[in-house]
């Protein structure tokens, strides 16, 4: 039982909560961990907005960051003596969930392991919720790790012990963090 588990990552405290319970889950079952990272539109538009006037090839500064981001985890998930994997997408034309989703399909994975902020009302109608649509059309079941309700931002990052997630672009006018 849950012996292929799909960790989505995209640096934050929650998603590295998320990793945390993996590796909690596959020393229990003796599973083995595929760590997913997708380079999204929306993180593309971001990048690209923030930078009109830098003439870069933000998809593979994009693309770059997810393949270190995902070492980070896939050094971690070795410390702890666990088979482990990574995949590294983009999609520009469609959303992150149906990726995630096909990917726990083809792989095949038993379980789908995610950090969510647990969003609510307004900000859930305004950001999106990925982990919602995920949980509504996985093919397998899906385990959400949430971030305490109550812990202030560095707190939740100190819980997943780890320093957050820096992205340097190029142009050094904006770091997002």
């Amino acid at each position: 039982m849950y012996q292929n588990i799909l960790v989505p990552v995209d640096g934050s405290a929650t998603s590295m909560r998320g990793l945390d319970q993996a590796i909690a889950m596959a020393r229990l079952t003796n599973g083995r961990i595929r760590l997913m990272h997708i380079v999204d539109e929306l993180s593309f538009a971001l990048a690209t907005d923030a930078y009109a006037g830098y003439v870069g090839d933000w998809l593979s500064v994009l693309r770059a960051n997810g393949a270190r981001l995902l070492q980070e985890c896939l050094q971690k998930v070795e410390a702890a003596d666990i088979s482990v994997d990574t995949v590294l997408r983009d999609n520009l034309d469609g959303s992150v969930h149906e990726l995630v989703t096909k990917e726990a399909a083809t792989w095949p994975a038993d379980l789908i392991v995610l950090g969510t902020h647990g969003r609510r009302g307004a900000k859930r109608l305004f950001l999106g919720s990925s982990a919602e649509n995920i949980l509504r059309t996985a093919p397998v079941p899906v385990l959400l790790v949430r971030a305490p309700e109550d812990a202030a931002p560095d707190e939740t990052q100190a819980m997943a012990g780890r320093k957050p997630l820096r992205v340097h672009l190029p142009s050094g006018a904006l770091s997002i963090e």
